[in-house]
């Protein structure tokens, strides 16, 4: 006796849906790391460009609130939404985050435009990164070791930090003056003035920024064509074998 045709649609709906296999985006997001993106050379230039911007903004007049929390804010944005991108669970997501990241980098460029018309920043015809002998290859080798460094010793002081001289005691055993700066170990940043930065330095950090993001972004949109195909194919090898066997 034939079963009821509702309750056959049902099994065989069941059936189907037990058999599906998985899209393949949320495969792709597994990461083995939570700081895989001190990889990317465009996460370590928007380093670079974030230092750069507070730098600058650090010399404009008080009256200039306005720009330097703007520009301050965009260049955060650049490298802050690569970082969320990285960890969001589908390649789609991340594309999405660092559309995200290039719109502020565009954010960026304008102001760097404006402030050079304004005054705020001079212009030197041939400027650039190797005027202030930074190699971006370098720099990015010295950006990651400080994300990733660990304590040179059993007090837990960590070598890319400069402490204050002289200590107090507190409650015996001495107690560390706080560390009052950041180091890279990289001089031609541990060292940078506002005085140094030029219009041509920001706008080649900027277009070779938007240049890696570009490349990151269509290496992506390039899997993520590769993760569609390959699910149509498990589609369709599955339909055919819920087919074979009724």
């Amino acid at each position: 006796m034939d079963p009821n045709p509702i309750v056959q649609e049902l099994i065989d709906k069941t059936f189907r849906e037990m058999n599906e296999p998985k899209k393949p985006l949320e495969r792709s997001r597994i990461a083995t790391t939570t700081n895989g993106y001190i990889h990317l050379i465009a996460w370590s230039n928007a380093q670079l460009l974030r230092i750069f911007v507070r730098c600058f903004t650090s010399s404009l007049p008080k009256s200039e609130y306005r720009l330097k929390t703007q520009l301050d804010d965009a260049a955060r944005s650049t490298i802050a939404n690569i970082e969320e991108g990285f960890r969001r669970p589908t390649t789609m997501e991340y594309v999405t985050f660092l559309g995200y990241s290039q719109a502020s980098l565009t954010e960026v460029k304008g102001d760097i435009q404006r402030s050079l018309q304004d005054g705020f920043l001079t212009s030197k015809p041939n400027f650039s990164l190797t005027s202030l002998n930074i190699n971006l290859t370098d720099w990015h080798e010295k950006v990651k070791q400080s994300v990733i460094s660990k304590p040179i010793d059993d007090k837990g002081f960590y070598r890319n930090l400069e402490e204050s001289k002289g200590s107090k005691q507190i409650n015996n055993p001495p107690f560390q003056i706080p560390l009052k700066s950041f180091k890279f170990l990289y001089p031609p940043i541990d060292n940078l003035t506002a005085n140094q930065l030029t219009y041509e330095i920001f706008i080649e950090l900027i277009n070779k920024t938007d240049w890696h993001l570009r490349r990151l972004v269509v290496s992506l949109e390039d899997k993520l064509n590769r993760d569609q195909k390959f699910y149509k194919v498990e589609k369709a090898r599955i339909r055919s074998a819920v087919q074979w066997r009724r």
